[in-house]
């Protein structure tokens, strides 16, 4: 599960060191998440369970999908279903995803690759494993993440990005010991591919054992390390952290991962989500599909669905789900 394989290391730039004077930020909490299961029946764990939303701002849910190693038959996906209010990212680690919706976006998401939607005023869409992936089975992992929208921009047009793997930015630490993938936002002076409308830094880090990484922080965005395997520690305290487990960070401008010497498990590395924005601080009304400012905002979304009003399934899509 590496954030991506070179040759070599060292051909990579290296990622923005710290300045002098930077403040390392320490953590603030460490929480364990719960496993669940989403759309068909796939096993997530809940990334942000039993954290205060103020934390989280302006992030507002993630789950880690899998890993698991699906039979033949197994692989299961959603049905169709709405969203407004906000973005969903979606990056893929293992396996295959397809996505389609309501506005005519879609394609396939393979390894490293990342789905962008901005469901915005609403839409509906899909998210299912290919028929041949259904038909053979095999490992699937990734991450869903669900990105806050300020009020002004609850209500855009929907709009679909694909980021391809190989079409994102990549760094290393200093001593090569860390390959840092930049899906969104900036560290230091590399940025990362995804438009975001809401500012945010999105990267995967995968450090080999007994690495450090250190990155610089935008100061006014927060800080989220989260680890999808493997264990270490983070933060000037050198809090231990280990798979599922979510760190809240502090104040400060940049901050520090470190890699276990032995790394227990299946897993040969530690691989961490690196997550920060500049919180929204507005309110937040949520239910189900849909994320809104007020109760009367929610209420409408519910009955703009219920009227079709969020679009309509494609036509060739019927026949597929009868």
């Amino acid at each position: 599960m590496p954030a991506v394989t070179v040759d070599d290391l060292l051909t990579l730039d290296p990622v923005t060191p710290p300045a002098a004077d930077s403040v390392e930020r320490r953590v603030r909490s460490v929480t364990s998440a719960p496993g669940g299961f989403e759309g068909e029946g796939f096993p997530v764990r809940r990334a942000f369970a039993g954290v205060d939303p103020a934390l989280l701002d302006p992030f507002i849910h993630m789950d880690q999908m899998g890993e698991v190693d699906y039979a033949a038959g197994e692989p299961k996906g959603t049905l169709w279903h709405p969203h407004r209010g906000f973005e969903t990212v979606t990056y893929l680690i293992d396996g295959e995803f397809e996505h389609r919706d309501s506005e005519g976006g879609g394609g396939m998401l393979r390894p490293g690759d990342t789905q962008w939607m901005t469901a915005g005023s609403g839409l509906l869409h899909i998210e299912r494993p290919p028929e041949h992936v259904v038909a053979a089975g095999g490992l699937f992992h990734g991450v869903q993440l669900w990105v806050n929208l300020p009020a002004a921009e609850k209500m855009v047009a929907p709009r679909y990005q694909h980021l391809a793997g190989d079409g994102t930015t990549l760094v290393r630490s200093a001593d090569g010991g860390a390959i840092v993938r930049v899906i969104a936002g900036s560290l230091g002076d590399h940025d990362g591919p995804g438009s975001t409308r809401t500012p945010i830094t999105y990267a995967h880090a995968t450090l080999a054992p007994g690495s450090e990484l250190a990155v610089p922080w935008q100061p006014d965005h927060n800080a989220l390390v989260y680890v999808l395997a493997g264990q270490g520690t983070v933060g000037t305290e050198g809090a231990a952290v280990r798979t599922g487990q979510l760190a809240v960070l502090g104040a400060g401008d940049h901050l520090v991962v470190r890699a276990d010497e032995a790394q227990d498990g299946p897993a040969d590395a530690h691989d961490v989500l690196l997550l920060g924005g500049r919180p929204i601080r507005e309110p937040i009304a949520w239910h189900g599909p849909f994320v809104m400012n007020t109760r009367d905002e929610l209420v409408q979304a519910f009955e703009d669905f219920e009227a079709g009003r969020l679009g309509v399934i494609p036509a060739d899509e019927l026949h597929r789900q009868s």
